[in-house]
């Protein structure tokens, strides 16, 4: 059945992927109609997010931010889908690295990187960094249940030369790289909430106590990585800038759990800048704090 689905879905994901930028776009706005008045998707999801992150803004803004999500998530979506066959000069015109001498300078300091980021504008094509650096780019990711479209999507970050390793494979992965001698560089997306029984800390994001992923410290101090935060920014439609931004050079020095908040700080800056570039589909609020006995 996986196959089979396979077979069916791969030949219209190929042809959408050879389209024409402008052809791109007009379908997506197709696409986002579909999504969004039609068939509502996750809609209920998306207002409760909004409504909880942003309680200072009217509904008529709230509104507002939620139509400008749905164009840019169905935007995001076929844009992934057009890295299967888009070119290197491109995705360098339209993802542009603000500061790369920041970043290739922690690469001759001789450690390994964590690379922290968001659910934030195009976070799938951060991985045209990979054009740019020496070291091998890793990205985290969670395995898709269908094993043919969890290796189309790993052939399509191969053309970048970026490895995906799932949560599972990191811990051995990093650890045989730092015995090798093997640098690298980890990039993390440590915005979406965990299981709340796997939770160490709790903290605020967006005014809402919140359990936070503190994975991506925790390996940063276990392995002694330099920690860098990507802000990415979405100028118009399609093309986008990154800048890095460092975290701590440090990571074993820095007190528990300081840089997982950090992070959210950063992350929170994004957001209110432009809510709707955020990924609200997901139900990053839905655990709340046990009471202390």
């Amino acid at each position: 059945m996986q196959l089979l689905l396979f077979i069916i879905v791969y030949p219209i994901i190929w042809l959408i992927s050879i389209l024409p930028f402008r052809l791109l776009y007009i379908f997506s706005d197709c696409v986002c109609f579909l999504v969004y008045t039609i068939f509502g998707y996750r809609k209920k999801v998306v207002r409760e997010n909004i409504a909880m992150a942003l309680p200072n803004l009217s509904q008529k803004e709230r509104l507002n931010i939620e139509k400008k999500f749905y164009h840019h998530l169905c935007d995001m979506f076929l844009e992934m889908i057009k890295t299967m066959s888009i070119s290197q000069k491109e995705m360098e015109k339209r993802f542009v690295f603000t500061n790369l001498d920041l970043y290739l300078d922690l690469e001759k300091k001789g450690k390994s990187i964590a690379l922290l980021c968001a659910h934030y504008a195009s976070y799938e094509w951060a991985v045209s960094m990979n054009y740019h650096i020496t070291f091998t780019g890793y990205g985290v990711y969670k395995k898709i249940s269908n094993k043919y479209f969890d290796r189309l999507i790993k052939k399509i970050r191969g053309r970048f030369k970026a490895p995906l390793i799932t949560t599972r494979e990191t811990i051995p992965t990093i650890d045989r790289n730092n015995r090798t001698n093997n640098l690298a560089v980890y990039g993390l997306a440590s915005d979406q909430s965990p299981q709340a029984s796997k939770a160490f800390h709790w903290a605020p994001f967006m005014g809402i106590e919140t359990p936070v992923h503190t994975g991506a410290e925790m390996l940063a101090k276990r392995f002694d990585m330099n920690v860098i935060f990507l802000r990415n920014k979405k100028i118009k439609r399609g093309y986008y800038e990154a800048t890095f931004e460092l975290m701590a050079d440090n990571p074993k020095e820095v007190p528990n759990y300081e840089i997982s908040e950090d992070f959210l700080r950063r992350v929170e800056k994004q957001i209110h800048e432009a809510p709707e570039f955020y990924l609200w589909t997901h139900k990053r609020w839905k655990h709340k704090k046990p009471a202390k006995t």
